[in-house]
């Protein structure tokens, strides 16, 4: 396959001869002047740590970084909001000339004594422009924690020293200082799961917390989605971890794992087969045989409900052809086989953050002319979904217009959406989703 892309692009993009025996290239910085659709450190590690409901969170940096803060995923809360509040040091020309750890200092004082109700935790994320001019955030981190008694954690996020999985890794770090010093007095282990790597995005962590209730299985902690100081606190004492988003939360529970002796399994509950077979092996992993006896008999009811729902629409979609390109990998496999269910065929595949593995597995689901990118930038995006004549794309809202603009549908899987894709009323509202905008008459006039 002949394809007119940048040569230091063509190993991470599936068919050309670079990949033959190697696998696709992937988790590595950008390629520069390629315009990717990935994003920075910081941006990695404040995705991550946003949805603590009452966290308080201070961007040691320019007012540019806290730009990207309120309100960026679409997180909901059952108590506290005041994660959608947001702070900065706006760092100024002659703060970076003569160092900003005074006006941090004075952030924090200002925040200490204003705020209401009174920190338990607040994260600093140093920029940049802080990782050039070096200032010793973690002393003033230190200098605060003693002033106040209450936690205050450096976030390392200098947007140039690695990808946006660097600053899930470095979130990772932040909530295991967080949750280190409680590991004593959570010790004795309390049936129950943490459930890692899902942000509560249209209320999603509270579809699937009822599903494991209705099932037996408690839910200990959420990280992060709908968390709180005091539930995270409690993440030692679980039996298993569940991990959704393994991309940015598969370190943080191979770190528990070592530290806290909590295994772990991979889940994803986008799709009838993913979300069928997630319950099932969470209840296996427990070892309870009236929990597996439950969560088979909950999953054959639930899927003798909405298989009807996929059967309906299916006439109408099958054939169809789909693009995706989303964050992680995992997400990326769950859509393929939501799509195999309803009869289309995916015929271009790329996604952020994607590992080896998981586009192995990507590789094995789709047919052998599929495209397979990681990192694409909009031109890729636009040559490979016009060649292979997609019907729709699956992806973010930078991917909406360049959709639009080319004729072709669109569906948002992204962090800003407001109606739940996840569980069996997700397999609902996505089939729909993909229905009417596939099947819109507008698409007569293009």
């Amino acid at each position: 396959m002949k394809i007119n892309v940048l040569e230091e692009r063509k190993s991470s993009i599936s068919g050309m001869d670079m990949c033959k025996g190697k696998g696709i290239c992937c988790e590595k910085e950008s390629v520069s002047g390629a315009v990717s659709q990935r994003a920075c450190v910081y941006c990695g590690a404040r995705v991550v740590l946003n949805p603590i409901t009452d966290a308080y969170h201070i961007v040691h940096g320019p007012i540019g970084c806290a730009s990207y803060t309120w309100d960026i995923r679409g997180s909901l809360t059952s108590d506290s909001d005041i994660f959608r509040n947001s702070f900065s040091t706006d760092l100024q020309e002659t703060d970076i000339v003569f160092g900003g750890i005074k006006k941090l200092n004075s952030a924090i004082d200002e925040l200490m004594e204003k705020a209401n109700p009174k920190p338990k935790v607040i994260f600093i994320y140093a920029t940049c422009i802080v990782g050039v001019i070096g200032d010793d955030v973690e002393a003033s981190c230190r200098t605060a924690e003693e002033k106040y008694g209450i936690r205050v954690i450096t976030v390392k996020s200098s947007g140039f020293s690695g990808t946006k999985s660097q600053g899930y890794k470095l979130a990772c770090d932040a909530i295991m200082n967080l949750i280190r010093p409680y590991k004593k007095e959570n010790s004795e282990k309390i049936f129950g799961v943490n459930f890692l790597g899902d942000y509560n995005l249209a209320g999603e962590i509270w579809i699937i917390k009822n599903y494991l209730k209705e099932i037996g299985i408690p839910v200990i902690s959420t990280i992060t989605g709908d968390s709180s100081y005091d539930t995270l606190i409690k993440a030692p004492s679980a039996t298993l971890n569940i991990v959704q988003c393994a991309g940015s939360s598969a370190y943080l529970a191979e770190k528990m794992k070592e530290e806290f002796d909590i295994p772990s399994i991979k889940v994803s509950f986008f799709g009838l087969e993913d979300t069928s077979n997630s319950l099932i092996r969470i209840a296996y992993a427990l070892g309870y045989e009236k929990i597996i006896e439950k969560a088979k008999e909950f999953v054959k009811r639930k899927s003798a409900e909405y298989t009807p729902i996929i059967d309906k629409y299916k006439p109408y979609l099958k054939g169809k052809k789909a693009a995706i390109f989303v964050g992680g990998g995992f997400k990326a496999i769950s859509l393929i086989r939501q799509f195999n269910e309803l009869g289309m065929e995916t015929v271009v595949v790329g996604t952020q953050t994607g590992k080896k593995e998981e586009y192995e597995i990507i590789s094995s689901l789709v047919n052998e002319n599929t495209v397979i990118l990681d990192d694409a930038n909009p031109a890729e995006l636009e040559r490979f979904m016009t060649e292979k004549n997609a019907d729709i794309l699956v992806g973010g809202v930078k991917e909406r217009p360049l959709s639009y603009k080319l004729g072709i549908s669109f569906c948002d899987h992204n962090h800003e959406r407001k109606h739940p894709l996840a569980g069996f009323e997700g397999i609902e509202n996505f089939v729909k989703e993909v229905h009417t905008s596939v099947n819109s008459p507008v698409w007569n006039y293009v």
